[in-house]
């Protein structure tokens, strides 16, 4: 699934062909996306102009002159820049053509993402009303993250994930962060010291910032909006490495099952 730092490449491979220019037409090929796309929406959209980009949590937020909407890539969808042109592809579900000649297509062969429309701000969709802080904004560190689940009965791994805490943090950037804060994704939150909760926000900034410059992370479908794998793939830690050798200390890294997805982890790093 498409996490923040590959929700953040996306905008900012698509904001030089979209931000500022006319929306001249949506065209809507699949509606039948995990809610369905309203039936006027490309009359609602069709000529506006884009002012700007955003992004909340897994979210791309569209700003129009008038209303805006929001994009979800879903577990497997993207957002590719093409020539107007192109021809579509099975599960190309929607495009936006803009005034400067481009397409920007959604694919998603798994229809779990959303296109949404409002008519006020993006910003205030209902969609966007029960999300937690932004991981990578100053409101974010191992005090607010200690204050929110350190009462909780639930392992860390699962209180990272849930997005009314935090947003944008999936399995992938979870399992890495623990392994760089040493922290056991099994452990219990009420048994997180206050110093191992400091580790486990500087680590999950760092891992994040990390991927953000090196354009995400190549996984199955997720690719860049200029067709490109993003890189981070290449130095992840333990996601997805079982049975290999830890980069730090040599021991196997091992996997488990927590809340029904794969958890990597280093069993002498991690305590």
């Amino acid at each position: 699934m498409p996490e923040l730092p590959e929700v953040e490449t996306t905008i900012q491979g698509i904001r030089p062909f979209l931000e500022g220019r006319i929306l001249k037409k949506l065209v809507v090929r699949d509606r039948r996306l995990r809610w369905p796309i309203r039936p006027d929406l490309e009359e609602l959209v069709g000529n506006r102009r884009v002012v700007n980009l955003g992004r909340r949590g897994k979210y791309i937020l569209i700003h129009l002159d008038s209303g805006g909407m929001l994009i979800h890539l879903g577990m497997s969808g993207s957002l590719r820049v093409l020539d107007e042109k192109a021809d579509p592809q099975k599960h190309d579900h929607f495009d936006l053509l803009c005034d400067s000649g481009h397409i920007i297509r959604y694919r998603d062969p798994r229809r779990f993402g959303a296109l949404l429309y409002t008519d006020g701000s993006p910003s205030s969709h209902v969609r966007l009303s029960g999300l937690g802080v932004e991981p990578l904004s100053g409101d974010f560190d191992g005090a607010m993250l200690a204050r929110a689940v350190r009462k909780r009965n639930i392992c860390i791994k699962v209180a990272l994930m849930d997005g009314s805490v935090v947003v944008g943090i999936g399995n992938i950037y979870a399992s890495e962060a623990l392994h760089l804060a040493g922290v056991h994704p099994l452990r219990k939150c009420k048994r997180i010291s206050g110093s191992g909760y400091h580790r486990i926000a500087a680590s999950m900034r760092q891992v994040l910032s990390k991927a953000l410059r090196q354009g995400g992370t190549t996984l199955q479908d997720f690719r860049r909006a200029d067709g490109l794998p993003g890189y981070f793939s290449r130095e992840l830690l333990v996601y997805g490495r079982a049975g290999q050798p830890c980069r730090v200390c040599t021991k196997p890294i091992r996997s488990c099952i927590i809340g029904q997805r794969s958890t990597f982890y280093c069993p002498r790093c991690q305590r």
